[in-house]
């Protein structure tokens, strides 16, 4: 028969190994070695963060010692939860906690929409003259410094010469109010110095996420009928939401980080009930009166509740079906 003529194959052995079927492949350059240029700039930035970052962090030891400079961080004596046990149980924890929250609340209420609300403003003018001089002069303010913020705002809002002052003064007649020092003031002129040096700057982001929409989507909203409000809430508002949720779980970790320069630059003896928060509380206490480990244990706090607060908006973002931080 014809299978009679097909030679039988040789089995292998029971027990003995099988020979490779194929010869071992050459092993691939390493992706270290083959981007060895782009590792090579990327160690700047590394060091930066190593240097400036996290070796700085063995410092944070002090904060469970009773730091003495000149014992040194070996020589001073641990304490472990002493100064958190003070900043909890002390007189003005309560006072500051309020402060530094009731100005991150004004901070996600105005000055997070604002970059997009402006950017969406400026998506809609068709002008390319009048839009790029609009966004120069949005973005002219985040240059200055805080101290030259905090001179203008004295400039136009203090009792003696303030433009604006006078003014409203003019307007309302009364007593001259001084805007500057007093207590009821201070929130809303932090508020709006951060709207008038921030928004300009932050809205760079969210021009360049409307800058990806294909604009075919528009045409085709255009062809079904589709109006700019409809547009704008089918087309526009979901190709910027990711960088939205992006900003606000960033945003979030610095909820506690009021700006201790624009803080003390506004502070006076008149408004400080209302001014003082975590980071100016340090510098009063770390700088002005040498309490170095209770100072330190205050930033730590602070630290850990903005590690606490990334972690939990980026987990709440998954939760509502948006992609995240990580």
């Amino acid at each position: 028969m014809a299978t009679d003529l097909v030679p039988e194959v040789a089995q292998p052995a029971a027990g003995s190994p099988r020979p490779a079927s194929t010869p071992r492949r050459k092993r691939r350059t390493p992706n270290f070695w083959r981007y060895r240029w782009l590792y090579l700039l990327l160690l700047p930035g590394l060091a930066y963060f190593v240097v400036f970052k996290y070796l700085p962090m063995y410092g944070l030891t002090i904060a469970f010692k009773d730091y003495v400079p000149f014992l040194g961080y070996s020589g001073s004596e641990w304490v472990g939860l002493k100064h958190f046990q003070e900043l909890f149980t002390g007189p003005d924890f309560g006072r500051l906690l309020f402060n530094t929250l009731l100005l991150a609340l004004l901070t996600i209420l105005f000055v997070f929409p604002a970059p997009i609300v402006v950017a969406l403003l400026l998506n809609e003018l068709r002008v390319n003259v009048l839009k790029r001089s609009v966004q120069s002069l949005v973005y002219i303010p985040h240059f200055l410094s805080w101290t030259i913020v905090a001179s203008l705002t004295y400039l136009l809002f203090s009792v003696d010469f303030g433009v604006i002052a006078n003014w409203i003064h003019g307007l309302v007649g009364g007593q001259k109010t001084d805007y500057v020092a007093q207590a009821d003031w201070f929130r809303p002129l932090i508020v709006l110095q951060l709207l008038w040096k921030q928004t300009g700057w932050g809205t760079i982001i969210y021009l360049a996420a409307l800058a990806g929409v294909d604009s075919q989507l528009y045409e085709a909203a255009r062809v079904d009928g589709a109006g700019r409000w409809r547009q704008f809430w089918h087309i526009t508002l979901p190709a910027i939401r990711p960088t939205i949720v992006v900003m606000a779980i960033l945003t979030s970790g610095h909820l506690m980080d009021s700006g201790f320069e624009q803080i003390w630059l506004m502070t006076t003896s008149l408004n400080r009930d209302v001014a003082d928060v975590f980071d100016t509380f340090v510098y009063y206490i770390g700088i002005t009166q040498g309490s170095f480990s209770y100072a330190t244990a205050v930033g730590l706090f602070k630290g850990l509740v903005g590690v606490v607060l990334i972690f939990g908006s980026n987990f709440l973002a998954k939760r509502l079906g948006q992609r995240g931080l990580f």
